[in-house]
């Protein structure tokens, strides 16, 4: 029973050690494996195994990409003017082996670095620069600490200037000429909107009177084509009553010819026209020497027909 025993506590101090130095990598993960105290292997995703007493993970890295918020670091400008700025750190482990054995404080080490990089940026740039260089001071740094953490195994993917706080009375007088540029902006865009808006107004009564000339035009032209069309009609009833007059005085000559009227009664006709012309408001009547005998003989007539 004792060998039984002994033998049981044997086995299962070995499934034990076997249970327990069964290791699985989860997924962005890597662990830095030493054997005696040196470096071994690092294992990736998967199952793994490790000696009892002899292989010892030492480090358990992150692959995924991390975020670094510096606090505000002192910076003095060109101009010696004291301001803070503050940063934000992306960057990703790409080599677990010289990320472990590097450098002994990666996260301190980059945050130094960062803060040295970014004093020795200002102090090449002016107040105003530095406000309106935050590109050109993002790309310097990230160039510079990835160089610089290369033998580390890290890898800067971005780096970005977060908030750049100058002193009280400077923000003061950059408020303050913020505040006159906008005013300025102001009345130049009312003076441009009242010099848009006469513009709008003076071509709006240019294009009334364009339009009042035009319809005055298209009246007086529509006034003379009906004068034109009512002399014209007027002139076509002349012509027409003419014609007619001539028409019917030349039916009763024919109609006189056909009934073979002789001298006198010619001479009544002419005698007929005088008296209608001296109707009239003349002074003076020539009377033709054929008229007079005419009336001579209309008297005879009048005083033979009273008899």
């Amino acid at each position: 029973m004792l060998k039984v025993i002994i033998i049981l506590i044997v086995v299962a101090i070995l499934i034990w050690l076997l249970v327990s130095n069964i290791r699985i990598v989860p997924q962005a993960k890597a662990y830095v494996v030493e054997r005696l105290g040196a470096y071994h292997s690092t294992w990736q995703v998967g199952l793994h195994f490790k000696l009892p007493l002899v292989d010892k993970i030492s480090r358990k890295v992150s692959l995924k990409e991390k975020v670094i918020d510096f606090p505000p670091q002192p910076v003095i400008t060109k101009d010696n003017v004291t301001m803070e700025i503050d940063t934000v750190v992306y960057f990703q482990i790409t080599d677990p082996k010289l990320y472990a054995y590097g450098v002994e404080s990666p996260m301190d080490a980059i945050e130094n670095l960062t803060a040295t990089t970014l004093r020795n940026i200002i102090g090449e740039l002016e107040l105003d620069e530095s406000l309106t260089s935050r590109e050109h001071i993002n790309s310097k740094i990230r160039m510079v600490l990835d160089e610089a953490t290369d033998p580390w195994g890290i890898k800067i993917n971005r780096v970005e200037v977060k908030n750049i706080t100058p002193p009280r009375d400077i923000q003061v007088a950059m408020e303050k000429q913020m505040r006159a540029e906008r005013e300025r902006r102001e009345a130049i865009l009312i003076a441009e909107g009242e010099k848009k808006s006469k513009v709008l107004i003076a071509e709006g009564q240019k294009e009334a009177a364009i339009l009042t000339a035009e319809a005055e035009k298209q009246a007086a032209i529509l006034a003379a084509e009906a004068a034109k069309q009512t002399a014209i009609k007027e002139a076509e009833g002349q012509s027409e009553a003419i014609l007619m007059i001539n028409k019917a005085t030349a039916e009763g000559i024919r109609l006189i010819k056909e009934a073979g009227a002789d001298e006198s009664v010619i001479k009544l006709k002419s005698l007929e026209a005088f008296t209608a012309a001296a109707d009239g408001q003349a002074t003076k009547i020539i009377i033709p020497s054929e008229i007079q005998g005419l009336a001579g003989l209309a008297t005879s007539v009048k005083e033979f027909i009273k008899e």
